[in-house]
């Protein structure tokens, strides 16, 4: 096919470059690794990247020169013996820019809750030295390197997190590999983009990212560009062969690394590659890249704050109140290092110390997990933001359908064909039932006017030969080489002149002429029959002959056969003999041929494309439709054929389909504020139709109708400008989470604009690119399990700190409380609480992370990302005025009853202050010490069996435990079990380890004191099962209102 050049401008000359300013706007690059912070480094072996972007000309060559220059040649390209010398210079890749590990040391170090762990470990020390004396006590040492522990386990934890989230993110990106299309000794190779040499030939298509900076030899009269990564610049740029400016970034016949080609196609050599690129050299002169925190991270960074402050008040108060009270009215009741070591429960009580871990090693989770359903997450954020989608907005074909489109059908004027269910081999029978003419004008229009082409050798079997096109044009170019002497019509004709298929025009146009006759012009054109029926006055019959255009007849066809679900496309063309245009002018002839061209076209025939639904998308869309997620069909094809597929997926599922036309009365009706969302019944499930050409008319009022009534909805022959209004005007009701799916050029601005972009791994590289998340084996159905996991992710952390919160904000700290202000013996040891927090708080939440989905998860309503929140009024109902009002009475319960057991009752230990000493109620010091030593074990124990239930309790909202017990069945989750039997041998090894009893004070209880908290464990599990049956039994009760 001969070049065609878009537009020439003057030529400038190399000279004029000594001076060149560099001048480029904004750049855009995306960091996907969770907190991964970076900066610019100056390479010292590599020039000055500004410098080199000032030295740049090959802009200025002509193509000849660019040949010589890059030892290449403009139809063979490079040779292997070349490529092989070339390939030692280095891989087409950029080096990111380096880690500043220094940094992320200090945030694993004091990030998190550990800076409040930092301000309890300075405190501790200073209580032992100097606020101990001179005989300080070795325990509030021993607190202070259990705390010191702490933040060195919690460090790690956090280093080991983030470390696997950035291993599981740069392997599930490796997963998406960029290939190019080169042109090596004559023959034409798809290889890995990073493979790529300089020198080398490389073909772009529609969609395709450019992989290295190339200088343009050949462009399609419409190859544009999309710069906007490198400069910012919105609206694509056309391509040209000539200079149009002597500054790189600005001139038009450069295709630079990471633009996308969005119009058109082109050829080029590659003058640079990786580091050496302009993309690259630009890495390393940009600035640093901040990290941005998940919306889930930003309401645990909300919650920590709110923890902190009050930790901190509350440790304030606590000396506060010693230093004006307590150490002035008792003056024996505590030393200022005891009060220290005592308040320093008031930091460690209120610290859920393993949320924030549990929160980058879900994500983490998750993302490896749907990696394995080859669901590539490109950043962490998009797995919460997945179990908030209310609307999906899905493209056909390719999406719905399996994008193997065959021709199944053609149409004549007087008859039709069936090729079913393989063409190609019958082409004997098919010559003797038509006659030889009719399929070959068919044939001529369908190899010759189509945007797709073979790769590889001619002596491929037909059906293995690889091609590069869309579905549309792969199957209709099969089709017609699968017919006889489909090589010697190529062969005899020549291309003159080219438009490529857009979404707008729906049509695609070539000028042909053959060999033998340059002057015999044909126009030939393939595209949809609504927008070409209306140029056409004759057709042909199966046999060659022109009659008049019956346009009943092939709306008729049309129609029905868009109603079983096929693709038809019209076959067209007109003899341009005597037609008077300016066929030596490139720039004007395609506004010629449009304005004058699309006039007495005849129809050759009609084709219909089978392209069949994917088998699992019926079940997807019934999985999404129980979990309360509607999902329209938004697509370019026809309004009948969208509306077959639509039935055949189960996204139409109602006889009745209304059309705008039923949306207005509505409207005039003043019904769109009554109308029903997702309470709307399913018996009685509206579904609509809405024409591209329609969306642009509709009124706010008709919107609100649309988005709030109807549930199946069709939206046919729309632009890209209808999707992104439609991506828009859904996102902006009803506080709507809108995915969309895609995989073409056309669906990149809604991707972008969606709250969640889904393309397909088969897509183009513009759609990858705009999309948030990729299904790397076009699976529709994966979709439905990536919303369940990012529902699972929110509901488990919702768990985790139910699970956290009773016993620690609550039983410690009442523990505190009760030393500060009502002078008793502490509860709980700083030691036990500190350990508790680290220990057991730690390990049980990780354990709740593991869980898998509950049987309801997927038939609740969406989470409204705009007001639905970690914590809510039902949340602190049954953390604190249920669970907790179990927990900490039972443990100070037992507190209370060991010291009854030995002759110290409630009252003696209630303001007991300073009297709590040697010779109080008839016992020494020792005894004492040892009492209260016991009685801090007992209420560690019951604390640890509380958990237990309370751990148990959570697992499941509203299902007993007896559906969904932690050992087998659906919802088995062993990590439960052994992170009780772990912590529980923590608990032993605590109160009988021989060295932490004589450090920390521990000490052996008696054995009703293990068996009486396991019997009040069981009677929670037992209280919230109860609480479970009357939600299930009373669904409209005020408990089950009350539910979490």
């Amino acid at each position: 096919m001969p070049s065609l050049d878009a537009g020439r401008s003057r030529s400038l000359s190399p000279g004029r470059n000594a001076d060149l300013q560099i001048r480029y706007r904004t750049m855009s690059l995306r960091l996907d690794e969770p907190g991964t912070t970076s900066k610019t480094t100056e390479d010292a072996k590599k020039p000055d990247p500004a410098a080199a972007l000032r030295e740049m000309n090959v802009h200025l060559l002509t193509p000849e020169d660019v040949f010589t220059r890059f030892s290449t040649h403009p139809e063979r390209g490079l040779d292997p013996a070349t490529v092989a010398r070339k390939a030692s210079e280095g891989k087409n890749k950029i080096t990111p820019p380096p880690t500043q590990y220094w940094k992320k040391a200090l945030n694993y170090v004091f990030g998190g809750f550990n800076f409040l762990m930092w301000i309890a470990f300075v405190v501790t020390i200073l209580s032992y030295k100097p606020l101990g004396g001179d005989n300080p006590a070795v325990f509030n040492l021993g607190v202070a390197v259990l705390l010191l522990l702490v933040i060195v386990i919690s460090s790690t934890f956090y280093a080991l997190v983030d470390w696997n989230a950035s291993r599981i993110m740069n392997s599930i990106k490796s997963l998406v590999a960029s290939d190019a299309v080169v042109i090596r000794d004559l023959q034409r190779e798809t290889i890995p983009a990073d493979d790529i040499v300089v020198g080398d030939l490389v073909e772009l298509t529609l969609g395709q990212r450019c992989p290295a900076d190339m200088r343009l030899i050949k462009v399609s009269s419409d190859c544009k560009f999309d710069r906007s990564l490198l400069t910012g610049e919105s609206d694509p740029v056309p391509a040209t062969i000539d200079p149009s400016s002597e500054n790189p970034l600005e001139t038009k016949n450069l295709a630079l690394m990471s633009t996308f080609l969005v119009s058109g196609s082109c050829t080029g050599i590659v003058f640079q590659i990786g580091d050496n690129s302009v993309m690259g050299r630009l890495v390393l002169m940009s600035a640093n890249t901040k990290f941005k925190m998940t919306t889930i991270q930003r309401e645990v960074w909300f919650f920590t704050k709110i923890v902190s402050g009050l930790a901190l008040g509350l440790f304030a108060l606590s000396m506060i109140t010693w230093a004006a009270w307590t150490r002035i009215d008792h003056p024996g009741f505590s030393t200022a290092s005891g009060a220290i070591i005592n308040s320093i429960g008031c930091l460690t009580a209120f610290v859920p110390q393993g949320l924030p871990v549990c929160v980058a090693l879900s994500l983490t989770i998750v993302a490896k997990r749907m990696a394995k359903r080859q669901v590539l997450v490109k950043n962490l954020a998009t797995i919460e933001t997945l179990g908030c989608m209310s609307v999906l907005c899905s493209d056909k074909t390719g999406t719905l359908t399996e994008g193997r489109m065959a021709v199944q059908d053609v149409a004549f004027s007087d008859r039709e064909l069936d090729l079913s269910p393989t063409h190609g081999e019958d082409d004997e029978k098919t010559e003797k039932s038509i006659g030889p003419t009719g399929l070959s004008d068919v044939q001529m229009v369908a190899r010759l006017c189509n945007g797709a082409r073979f790769n590889g050798s001619d002596d491929t079997e037909l059906a293995d030969r690889q091609i590069i096109g869309d579905a549309t044009d792969t199957a209709i170019l099969r089709f017609a080489e699968g017919l006889p002497d489909a090589r010697e019509l190529v062969a005899g004709h020549a291309i003159n002149f080219e438009i490529p298929f857009n979404s707008r025009n729906k049509w695609m146009l070539s000028v042909i002429h053959p060999l033998t006759k340059p002057t015999d012009r044909l126009m030939l054109v393939k595209g949809a029959p609504d927008r070409l029926f209306e140029a056409c006055t004759t057709a042909l019959s199966s046999t060659g002959k022109i009659v008049p255009f019956n346009l009943a007849y092939f709306k008729g066809v049309q129609d029905r056969w868009a109603g079983e679900g096929l693709r038809v496309l019209a076959l067209c063309r007109r003899s341009l003999v005597g037609v008077k245009m300016d066929f030596a002018s490139t720039n004007t002839l395609e506004e010629q041929l449009i304005h004058h061209g699309f006039e007495d076209l005849t129809l050759v025939g009609l084709v219909g494309l089978r392209d069949p639904p994917r088998p699992d998308v019926k079940g997807a869309v019934d999985v999404m439709r129980k979990a309360h997620v509607k999902v329209f069909m938004v697509t370019g094809d026809y309004m009948a054929t969208a509306i077959g597929i639509a039935r055949k997926v189960g996204i139409i599922t109602n006889e009745r389909v209304d059309t705008v036309a039923d949306v207005r009365n509505l409207a005039d009706k003043e019904l769109g504020s009554a109308a029903p969302d997702s309470k709307f019944p399913d018996s009685n499930i509206w579904s609509l139709a809405v024409q591209g050409s329609e969306v642009d008319a509709l009124s706010p009022l008709e919107w609100d109708i649309i988005v709030g009534l109807y549930r199946e909805i069709v939206f046919a022959r729309t632009t890209p400008e209808h999707k992104l209004r439609i991506v828009e005007e859904i996102k902006s009701r009803d506080d709507n989470t809108v995915a969309v799916t895609g995989d073409g050029v056309n669906d990149a601005p809604a991707l972008q604009a969606a709250d969640i972009g889904v393309a397909m791994g088969a897509g183009s590289d513009v759609a990858k690119d705009a999309a948030a998340m990729i299904l790397l084996n076009n699976d529709f159905a994966s979709i439905p399990v990536a919303i369940e996991n990012g529902r699972l992710v929110f509901d488990n952390l919702k768990k985790v700190i139910i699970y956290l919160l009773p016993a620690g904000t609550y039983t410690e700290f009442m523990a505190v409380l009760s030393n500060v202000f009502l002078g008793m013996q502490i509860p709980l040891s700083s030691y036990l609480q500190v350990f508790f927090s680290i220990a057991n708080d730690v390990v049980m939440s990780v354990t709740l992370m593991a869980e898998k989905p509950e049987s309801d998860l997927m038939l609740r309503p969406p989470r409204n990302a705009r007001k639905d929140r970690l914590t809510d009024w039902r949340f602190f109902v049954f953390v604190y005025l249920f669970m907790g009002l179990m927990m900490w009475p039972s443990a100070m319960g037992m507190w209370f009853l060991w010291f009854q057991m030995n002759g110290i009752g409630f009252k003696d230990l209630i303001l007991a202050f300073d009297k709590w000493t040697d010779g109080y109620k008839g016992r020494t010091a020792d005894e004492l010490a040892v009492l209260v030593n016991t009685g801090q074990c007992i209420y560690y124990v019951t604390m640890v069996f509380m958990q237990y239930g309370g751990l148990l309790s959570v697992r499941n909202r509203r299902v007993s435990i007896l559906q969904s017990n932690p050992l087998w069945g659906p919802r088995r989750n062993l990590a439960v079990p052994a992170g009780m039997i772990g912590t529980m041998l923590l608990a032993v090894i605590n109160l009988y380890g021989g060295g932490i009893q004589r450090v920390f004070g521990t000490h052996p209880i008696p054995g009703m004191f293990w068996g009486i908290p396991f019997g009040i464990a069981t009677g929670l599990l037992l209280m919230d099962e109860t609480r479970k049956l009357l939600v299930r039994t009373y669904p409209k009760s005020i408990i089950a209102k009350m539910a979490w």
